[in-house]
């Protein structure tokens, strides 16, 4: 099995950065509920939220759970977000698809992409109501507890 690298820990180190960014939007979401999937977009002083179908190649986080404004932390593996009017927290995962390949975006963080660009990282298999490092074998796992989903990822691409 190749070892998943670099481009594993650029496509966290984008997702972990979106949680951030969204820190700074404004009142994006009031109807967002849980399992409602956007698009985040721009810099990190003018970012943007566009609602989308989970379906949508662009959708690149789904809302995981959403918390009182400030009460409580999300369950590790998420992502805060807080809505400009202080009233909520969405804890964020990322939009992965089973057989897709992810990359660097430098308009959203994390993006699909061909499997053979560089550094991309494919999800092998999306394992939904299971929380569980182990089931990815050998292989990286993303793990979210709430809702409890695994990722299983490998490389994408065939370069070393």
């Amino acid at each position: 099995m190749k070892k998943v690298g670099l481009g594993i820990a650029v496509v966290f180190a984008l997702v972990l950065l979106g949680g951030f960014v969204l820190n700074q939007l404004g009142d994006v979401a009031k109807a967002a509920q849980v399992g409602d999937c956007a698009r985040i977009t721009g810099a990190l002083d003018n970012p943007k939220y566009q609602a989308l179908d989970c379906a949508s190649e662009m959708a690149n986080v789904k809302i995981a759970k959403i918390l009182p404004w400030n009460e409580q932390k999300c369950p590790s593996g998420g992502m805060d977000y807080s809505t400009y009017t202080g009233d909520s927290t969405f804890c964020l995962m990322p939009n992965f698809v089973e057989g897709s390949c992810y990359g660097q975006d430098p308009e959203s963080g994390i993006a699909k992409v061909d499997c053979t660009t560089k550094d991309a990282v494919k999800v092998a298999k999306v394992l939904s109501g299971k929380a569980d490092r182990a089931a990815c074998g050998d292989g990286r796992a993303a793990v979210f507890p709430e809702p409890a989903v695994t990722f299983c990822l490998q490389r994408g691409d065939t370069q070393q």
